[in-house]
């Protein structure tokens, strides 16, 4: 019943009869809490940055992209939870649906929850994100280390907007490929290619 209702809009703003994207029958992942980066050619370029948190995918759309390079503050806007079908969704949305366009998976894995309070002890981390902070390590094909999703106060247009930094000691990294560039942990296929396929695999 919870995994419904935390699909409520992400079902409500998708035909399922016209797009390929997954309805979400609350698949369980092996192996720890997955993450998934997808490259979102929509009305605009973005990445979508998704954690498991349960039995969905909590989701941010972070327009520069997340970065291994501990100097960028990359801004993350939420979006509705997706279901944890979504980490495999590559494909094109058609026109005219919510979110129309082309989608890759940039990158995939395992996180661990990294986050304490301040006696030291682990936090759940549903619970560290609505506290407005979060550190987790990602174990992908791209990203590794620690990172941290951190609430501010304010956004867009009043909107709730957060920061999605690399963290930890001795951070250093790269910061984000060129999207149109940079290929599928899933397919090897670039956003050029998905698109030209009309989005089968």
């Amino acid at each position: 019943m919870a995994e419904r209702d935390g699909l409520r809009e992400y079902r409500g703003k998708r035909d399922f009869d016209r797009t390929q994207e997954p309805r979400g029958r609350g698949a369980s992942a092996e192996g720890g809490p997955r993450f998934v980066v997808q490259i979102h050619d929509a009305s605009s370029l973005h990445f979508d940055f998704r954690l498991q948190v349960g039995d969905v995918l909590r989701s941010w759309s972070v327009p520069k992209g997340p970065s291994g390079d501990p100097r960028d503050k990359r801004l993350a806007l939420p979006t509705e939870d997706h279901p944890l079908e979504y980490e495999d969704f590559e494909g094109v949305i058609p026109k005219g649906e919510y979110g129309g366009g082309t989608v890759i998976v940039w990158d995939s894995g395992t996180y661990e929850p990294l986050s304490h309070d301040r006696q030291g002890r682990p936090v759940d981390f549903a619970e560290s994100l609505e506290r407005g902070h979060a550190r987790f390590r990602l174990h992908g094909s791209k990203l590794h280390g620690e990172f941290a999703l951190t609430r501010l106060r304010g956004g867009e247009d009043d909107r709730e907007a957060w920061l999605l930094v690399r963290a930890g000691r001795g951070a250093h990294g790269h910061g984000t490929p060129d999207p149109y560039r940079a290929r599928s942990v899933r397919s090897g296929r670039t956003l050029a290619q998905v698109a030209a396929d009309g989005g089968t695999d």
